[in-house]
């Protein structure tokens, strides 16, 4: 099954009534209401990802992708060998189990550490430390993973339980710490603070024990994290390290408590099961119904299930979904349906599948279909989406290779990330706690939430308070501690984007422009592959670029189809390589540029020539659409530009007629010459010497050598 029902930590918001994704939630509370948010364990559809994460690894090696991003990947997905070992809870029949890529340092080990939503905790927590541990988790479950990854600040609290180490027989404590995940492994780690940092930083913290494993290692002020050296502190009553590199003591320790029944060798993965569901209204619904409390597909003549309509998009008073609001949202027996929805990868996961065969009716893409088309050759996106709808595809893509319903197990053949627009951003920073927001240069005397802000309501990074108390409704009733009278925000250089508020409407600059403007100057930006500011103050001169184009259309002489001139060619035939290359390069900028110089030696030239500016129609329609589609009819044609041939430069037409020559005398440049293309050596020395330049380099004197380096320079020693 790909499909499975589990209970997984979420980010819960009661107030909103769903889950929220890391990058909805700020300092424990909801960007959006700044409601509060808090961990918790809910029972929710998933899809086994995890399954596929050394496919997904090996799967890499083939692809046409940039190695950032495979690398990106790489790390997500996070193959780590080592050792799965049962730790046993002093005076109890409970075991602990820890996952650790680093055996070899179980002498080292000082103390535990659970996860805060680890199951262990309540397994072991001692009836007086039982207080105290529950406060810590109420402090923790605000936080999201991601911000627990990024804080370094020290947390923790004793359980009142030891373990006992299986290889010494001695009891180390057992603790509570934010720092660990419950995703990862097992939820629960045994501790060397001397050789990791965050262990380290615990022990330091907490002053517990720190013993160094690894001759030579000074620990005085910080972990000695690296993986090598000779061991030292490593002997037990059954087996004996001392004196071993790292990386043999590690395979001896594996060896030791696999044949000795305390643990086992094992593979980890970083990568998780995707979460599934959405208690929300929009999204795919599921099409599953419940009878008797179990979960049962619907048959296919029930589909397409389509989404019910609702009295209102919110959660139930009761905290249902919003599906929970629909009336007779069950089958036709009368059973209940589903009440969440799909995520957004549902769909975007396999929509490229789609548009094979877009009008089967029977199945996703017909076997004829997909065995013509097979994959996606060139798939451009930000990177952005590496650790995402990148994971996601890939999945999806070999899970449906796996069933008989695709061909190819790899979706994107070639994949080329393209740089981020950057946009200027406005920040707005709330009270915590409170819908009260103070101005940028007071927030320091205050405990804040920085929000962004609609770019639209903001001049010169000054509020319109009045338009934001408008623009969502948790806003209405703002108050704002102001200074001077003005409400300032914070400002950043970031991603252009929807969510970031940041994003500049294309719409205003077609109407201001045209939308080849627009086109010609998001590609003249800068690389593909870079991250480009934006800039409007910079789209004037694409503008005006397209005016001189249109004023060569609005002089030619369009019933004159005669031969272009030498001249005319000349320039057209560079155009058609330069651009020809460049599309192939993916190197659009500079092929703005090729334009520009071409529509400047046109017009230079006075060109009113119909077949030279025919030529140049077809290689712009792919950037300037539209324009293009104009001019090509005002040739006479009657189809689309489009449907006309791709035009092939001339290298003949390229040729120079002269070749210029910097002369040097004993490697100094002097003077240039120009000589006929195709003139041998001899006559190139003939003609530098009889410059009426050189009898003044020469003072007399006869040279010793003549060195020609054909169509560039002469070298004259005396």
């Amino acid at each position: 099954r790909i499909a499975y029902q589990g209970e997984t930590m979420v980010n819960w918001c009661p107030k909103l009534g769903t889950v929220l994704a890391n990058d909805e939630v700020s300092e424990g509370v909801s960007l959006r209401g700044g409601y509060p948010v808090e961990q918790k364990l809910m029972n929710q559809w998933c899809l086994r990802v995890s399954a596929y994460a050394q496919r997904l690894l090996d799967g890499l090696d083939k692809l046409d992708w940039t190695d950032s991003l495979k690398e990106t990947q790489r790390n997500w997905i996070g193959r780590s060998e080592g050792a799965e070992m049962r730790f046993k809870v002093a005076d109890s029949d409970i075991e602990l189990e820890i996952f650790t890529t680093r055996a070899d340092t179980i002498f080292g080990v000082t103390f535990m550490v659970l996860a805060p939503e680890s199951k262990y905790v309540n397994m072991v927590v001692s009836e007086e430390q039982q207080a105290a541990v529950a406060e810590y988790l109420d402090q923790v479950k605000h936080k999201t993973e991601r911000e627990r990854q990024i804080d370094k600040r020290v947390s923790g609290v004793f359980t009142g339980a030891y373990a006992v180490n299986p290889l010494t027989g001695k009891n180390i404590p057992i603790w509570v710490s934010d720092y660990v995940l419950a995703g990862y492994g097992t939820g629960a780690i045994m501790a060397v603070p001397a050789h990791d940092s965050r262990d380290y930083a615990f022990a330091r913290h907490f002053d517990l024990p720190i013993i160094p494993l690894i001759e030579g290692a000074d620990v005085s002020e910080e972990s000695f994290d690296a993986k090598e050296g000779k061991m030292m502190n490593s002997c037990g009553p059954e087996l004996d390290l001392n004196g071993l590199d790292v990386k043999d003591a590690i395979a001896k320790t594996k060896q030791f408590i696999t044949e000795k029944g305390l643990g086992k060798v094992k593979i980890n993965y970083r990568l998780r099961d995707a979460i599934f569901s959405r208690q929300r209204y929009w999204g795919e619904p599921f099409p599953v119904y419940y009878k008797d409390g179990e979960p049962y597909i619907m048959d296919e003549s029930m589909l397409p299930l389509e989404l019910p309509e609702v009295s209102s998009y919110l959660p139930t008073e009761s905290g249902e979904p919003p599906l929970g609001r629909a009336e007779n949202w069950k089958t036709a027996e009368g059973y209940q349906i589903e009440l969440c929805t799909m995520p957004g990868f549902a769909g975007s996961s396999a929509y490229y599948l789609r548009y094979m065969d877009p009008r089967n009716s029977e199945a996703i893409v017909g076997k004829e279909a997909n065995e013509y088309w097979r994959n996606v050759d060139l798939y451009i996106g930000g990177t952005e989406h590496a650790t995402g709808h990148l994971i996601y595809s890939r999945f999806w893509n070999k899970f449906l290779f796996d069933m008989g319903q695709t061909v190819e197990d790899e979706p994107f053949k070639k994949l080329i990330n393209q740089g981020m627009i950057q946009g200027r951003s406005n920040f707005v920073y709330r009270i915590k706690d409170t819908n009260t927001f103070v101005s940028y240069g007071l927030k320091k005397d205050y405990d804040v939430t920085p929000i962004h802000v609609d770019v639209n309501i903001v001049n010169n990074d000054v509020l319109d308070v009045e338009t934001f108390k408008a623009w969502r409704p948790e806003f209405n009733n703002a108050e704002f501690v102001l200074e001077d009278g003005k409400y300032i925000c914070g400002y950043a250089v970031e991603k252009m984007s929807k969510s970031m508020f940041n994003v500049v409407n294309p719409d205003d600059i077609v109407d201001k422009y045209g939308a080849d403007t627009l086109r010609l100057y998001e590609m003249f930006l800068g690389p593909l592959e870079q991250s480009k500011p934006w800039d409007t103050n910079g789209i004037d001169g694409v503008n005006r670029f397209l005016k001189k184009l249109w004023g060569l259309f609005e002089k030619a002489d369009m019933a004159n189809r005669v031969e272009p001139s030498k001249e005319e060619l000349k320039a057209v035939h560079k155009l058609i390589k330069k651009v020809t290359q460049d599309i192939e390069n993916f190197s659009f900028n500079t092929s703005i540029s090729a334009f520009m110089i071409c529509v400047n030696e046109l017009t230079s030239l006075k060109s009113t020539n119909a077949i030279a500016l025919e030529t140049v129609t077809r290689v712009i329609a792919p950037f300037a659409p539209h324009i293009a589609e104009e001019f090509w009819h005002r040739l006479g044609n009657e189809n689309s530009v489009v449907d006309s041939e791709w035009p092939k430069h001339n290298e003949d037409y390229l040729k120079e007629d002269n070749v210029n020559y910097a002369v040097s005398f004993n490697g100094k440049a002097r003077f240039n010459i120009q000589v006929p293309a195709g003139t041998d050596k001899a006559e190139v020395e003939k003609l530098a010497l009889e410059n009426p330049n050189a009898e003044r380099w020469l003072e007399g004197k006869t040279p010793k050598k003549i060195i020609v380096v054909p169509n560039k320079i002469v070298n004259i020693v005396i």
